[in-house]
């Protein structure tokens, strides 16, 4: 039988969704604590589900690690609290799974990191986007070969989302707090890292946020090839997917995802002024057992029962994070920034 591990839950606002349904159908973890601030929403969260019946819920985290002695904690706070969420739990000598991003600010996430490090313990960072089976594929498809190394790299994000709560009042809220996803599926598709950035940042007419809804980015990567950002979090009308619409282009291809079920490249075999090739649509149907959420919490208690390392682990998550950062610089200074 395998290791079941202690876990105390923080932070209970409407992300724990994910959560909770990845966590719900496994035999290897128990929530035994839950927090948040506003106690009663740890207690509303902890009834709605059968199987936290047996939870104790409380509003300090301290408390609860002294109490629970967890082996894990999973934070769902949100990004400001992430710091003195994530360092209480690793010098209590936990583990931890938290939502993105590491922080909101680079001395933060490097003295988590700093601390993970220390420590001896995994902190690893959602990232969803990377077990999803439609990139999973595409990334194959480039380290294939049969596009050529890439040269480009385009993604397009657009979707009007009416939230509500503290992203409304949020400074540059396009990039802190979603445009990460973006950014670190472009190092996974593109296996290289950002060496600089310079962005455009603005709040179109009509944007429900009070800052930077809308952003042009191009990043350049350390292997010469350029990665185009647009995005916007205030269209009406029109929606690409969560997970953006991407063109890839190597020395020999191009391929298109959809971001959603379909992906097509076209390798030129014939000698015409503008080449052609036949189009391909590419075989997405390579089942993942464990995908977005409940991807990255399988990996994450494989690793912790094999020794493994995540691959959003926090020191390698951090690279993403810089790229955030650097473009909220950008935009602030009308400059191109070093990463």
């Amino acid at each position: 039988m395998s290791k079941k591990f202690k876990v105390v839950l923080v932070g209970c606002g409407g992300i724990t969704g994910a959560w909770m349904k990845s966590c719900e159908t496994r035999d290897d973890l128990e929530i035994v604590g839950v927090v948040d601030l506003d106690e009663s929403k740890a207690i509303a969260l902890r009834d709605k589900h059968e199987f936290l019946k047996n939870a104790d819920t409380g509003s300090s985290l301290q408390e609860m690690l002294d109490k629970k002695n967890p082996d894990i904690v999973f934070d769902c706070t949100v990004p400001v609290a992430h710091p003195i969420v994530t360092i209480t739990a690793l010098e209590h000598g936990c583990h931890v799974l938290g939502e993105k991003p590491l922080a909101d600010n680079l001395a933060d996430a490097e003295k988590m990191v700093a601390v993970a490090e220390r420590t001896g313990k995994t902190y690893a960072v959602i990232q969803n986007r990377r077990y999803i089976k439609e990139i999973v594929a595409l990334r194959k498809l480039v380290q294939s070969g049969k596009l050529g190394d890439l040269t480009t790299v385009n993604a397009d994000f657009y979707v009007g989302a009416h939230f509500d709560g503290f992203r409304v009042e949020m400074e540059h809220v396009l990039l802190v707090d979603m445009a990460i996803h973006t950014f670190d599926m472009a190092r996974y598709l593109s296996n290289t890292e950002a060496v600089s950035v310079y962005c455009h940042e603005w709040n179109p007419k009509g944007s429900w946020y009070s800052s930077g809804a809308s952003v042009a980015a191009i990043f350049e990567m350390a292997d010469g090839s350029v990665y185009n950002y647009r995005g916007s979090w205030c269209p009406e009308g029109l929606p690409t997917s969560w997970e953006a619409e991407w063109r890839l282009i190597g020395e020999k291809g191009t391929a298109i995802w959809d971001g959603a079920a379909e992906i097509k490249y076209e390798i030129p075999t014939d000698d015409k002024f503008i080449r052609t090739g036949k189009v391909e649509t590419l075989d997405c149907s390579e089942a993942i057992e464990f995908a977005a959420h409940a991807g990255v919490i399988n990996e994450f208690l494989e690793s912790l029962k094999t020794g493994s390392t995540p691959q959003t682990v926090c020191y390698d998550n951090i690279k993403s994070l810089k790229m955030v950062l650097a473009a909220v610089e950008s935009a602030e200074t009308g400059k191109k920034i070093r990463i």
